[in-house]
């Protein structure tokens, strides 16, 4: 069972993603968490602190869902790398539609806030830190492959969320990518 601050967490990261930056208020994740007005305020006093939060929320969320996804353990072969990203990529345009819409705009955000801008730096580094970590033993995989993987990767649900196609399906062009970077 999430804890209270992870219940605020999540309910922001829903307004995000469903209402846009303009959307989250402290009042308006009071209510969507269903807690008594003044709790978000609590945990965070600002709004920069509360982006700050939600930020730490969505990398340990995409964590989590990535090594449900992928199966930890770390992929071991090009062809599951290339499995474990299409899943990836087809739950979060999908049924994990809201958290990347929510992850896209803080990415907005941060253009116009130093303190947003360094919060998803912080975020991308822990990611693509623990990325690598995750892909260090495949053949051909570096930090910069890692990181051109992750970047591929998050422009395709982008697209998919923003200005979605039907049938969505991002195998050939991931394989591709994959395959080039890091060899079969």
């Amino acid at each position: 069972m999430p804890s209270k601050r992870e219940l605020v967490l999540d309910a922001a990261i829903e307004l995000l993603g469903t209402k846009g930056s303009r959307g989250l208020t402290h009042r308006g994740v009071d209510e969507l968490a269903g807690v008594p007005l003044g709790t978000t305020s609590n945990y965070f006093r600002t709004r920069d602190g509360l982006i700050d939060g939600v930020t730490t929320r969505l990398v340990e969320r995409d964590e989590s869902e990535w090594a449900a996804i992928a199966a930890v353990p770390a992929p071991t072969t090009v062809e599951q790398l290339i499995d474990a990203l299409v899943a990836y990529a087809l739950h979060s345009a999908g049924p994990d539609r809201t958290r990347s819409a929510a992850r896209y705009a803080l990415a907005l955000e941060a253009v116009a806030s130093d303190a947003v801008r360094a919060s998803m730096l912080r975020a991308r580094g822990e990611l693509l830190e623990w990325g690598f970590g995750l892909l260090r033993n495949l053949p051909g995989a570096t930090e910069g492959t890692v990181a051109i993987l992750m970047d591929y990767l998050d422009g395709v649900v982008l697209h998919q969320v923003s200005t979605p196609v039907q049938p969505f399906d991002p195998r050939p062009r991931l394989e591709t990518l994959t395959i080039s970077l890091l060899g079969q």
